[in-house]
């Protein structure tokens, strides 16, 4: 693409009332306006105290500027980053300036736009900006910040240096039959495209992680009438934010919540009561508990200590697991010494005893509910990967090219075609971030096979 010919301008801080705002410009006339502003350009990477002196003369602030020589910069351009107090007014009047000296107001997402466009990123880094910025646990932030630092664009490249290596060999035999080239080893080519494979596959496993990391796991609280679900839920998030009664039946529909566990995000549900008798609208309330806890990551299965357990619902016995539910026995400050037990617990379920009243056993709770989270999430080897929706459509896309191609090689099917299945592969693995230059495998042929030496 050519490099971008207007100079851009916007706030890079958030909007509102602060002590200090940045305002970010980048483009081709940002030396001409920093030498313009302060009389002389400020040192390159260097924080520079001065007055932000308007067109008509007056000060509109007492800023500080750093300025950017490209590549050297966020966007790969000239830039200058102005730091000024945090008054929206100020913000205003120095923006309303600049646009007045010939910079254009950036859109959403410009800067990153031309971070990538000028290879200062890839297409995935580019993406993972805004997953930094809106992470909500540590591992969210975790995961973001190793794509943002390349990790997923290091792991794409090797799967697409891969099918480089394969398309190649396979292009060599088509385009050069005539050449003294090595006997075509077909096991060596399937196993490559093989590997491949396995890479792509270990990719499209995160997928979920990266829903459970952006979104929040959903974890539905379950349990009967009175059990204490609203109490739990209010302690974990730490705030009265479901309404507690002693009077069975107070929860009619779901309420949702995120929370942070550990190092993970949760999006609690408390629902209505699980009662068998249920009638009127309480069985309605029922029935959205169920429709909950069918899309859930994680269970709470909270049971009243000085009650028997209850019998659960049949569409509850195929989706509750050892893995997914955490057995919560609550009410124990009401049982008394030698009184009556726990209720029964479900064979090989974890479980711990609280008292949602006076928070005797949260902790326990909290660690329960992280490390079952840590359990249902895929990591990719020792790092934190994770894909979105846009990276696993074109993963798919890349597996079915690949499985394709596999299928070619076992049955020794033509080469223009199985060039064709892997030209698909390697242009959906590019889609991810960036597009691929065909060049490149021209340049392994003739690197490998010494072709026209």
């Amino acid at each position: 693409m050519s490099p971008s010919t207007d100079t851009i301008a916007a706030l890079a801080t958030p909007s509102g009332t602060a002590a200090l705002a940045t305002i970010r410009i980048s483009g081709p006339d940002t030396y001409r306006l920093s030498s313009q502003l302060f009389g002389a350009a400020p040192r390159l990477r260097s924080a520079t105290h001065g007055d932000y002196v308007g067109r008509e003369g007056s000060i509109l602030d007492d800023v500080v500027a750093t300025r950017y020589a490209a590549p050297h910069s966020y966007t790969g351009e000239d830039s200058l980053e102005i730091s000024c107090h945090g008054s929206p007014l100020i913000v205003h009047r120095i923006l309303v300036d600049l646009l007045a000296r010939g910079c254009r107001a950036a859109g959403p997402g410009e800067f990153t736009q031309r971070a990538f466009l000028n290879g200062r990123m890839d297409l995935s880094q580019a993406e993972a900006v805004m997953d930094v910025i809106s992470a909500r646990s540590d591992r969210a932030l975790a995961a973001a910040q190793q794509v943002l630092r390349g990790a997923l664009g290091r792991h794409l490249a090797k799967l697409v240096e891969g099918v480089v290596a394969a398309l190649s060999t396979v292009e060599a035999y088509i385009d050069f039959p005539e050449e003294d080239l090595p006997l075509e080893d077909r096991k060596r080519l399937e196993e490559r495209i093989a590997e491949v494979l396995r890479g792509t596959e270990q990719l499209l496993a995160t997928e979920r992680t990266g829903a459970y990391l952006r979104e929040g796991m959903a974890t539905v609280i379950l349990g009967a009438p009175n059990a204490g679900k609203s109490s739990l839920m209010n302690r974990i998030v730490g705030t009265e934010r479901a309404i507690v009664s002693p009077e069975p039946g107070t929860t009619r529909d779901f309420i949702e919540e995120v929370a942070r566990v550990g190092p993970h995000g949760l999006r609690l549900v408390d629902t209505a009561g699980l009662n068998p008798d249920a009638a009127g609208i309480e069985s309605v309330g029922i029935g959205k508990t169920l429709e909950r806890a069918a899309g859930a990551d994680l269970y709470m299965l909270v049971l009243d200590a000085t009650r028997p357990a209850p019998p659960l619902p049949d569409a509850l016995g195929g989706r509750i697991t050892p893995s997914n539910t955490l057995v919560v026995v609550n009410k124990v400050d009401l049982l008394a010494e030698g009184g009556r037990p726990v209720p029964s617990i479900l064979p090989g379920f974890q479980s711990v005893r609280v008292s949602a009243l006076t928070g005797d056993g949260m902790d326990s709770l909290l660690d329960g509910l992280s490390r079952m989270a840590d359990g249902l999430q895929q990591t990719f080897g020792d790092e934190r990967i994770t894909i979105n929706v846009r990276h696993s459509h074109f993963l798919v896309e890349a597996r079915a090219c690949l499985q394709s191609a596999l299928a070619k090689v076992a049955t020794n099917g033509p080469g223009e075609l199985l060039a064709s299945d892997l030209r698909g592969a390697m242009g959906a693995l590019g889609e991810i971030f960036g597009k691929v230059d065909n060049e490149r495998v021209l340049d392994q042929l003739f690197a490998s096979f010494c072709i026209g030496k």
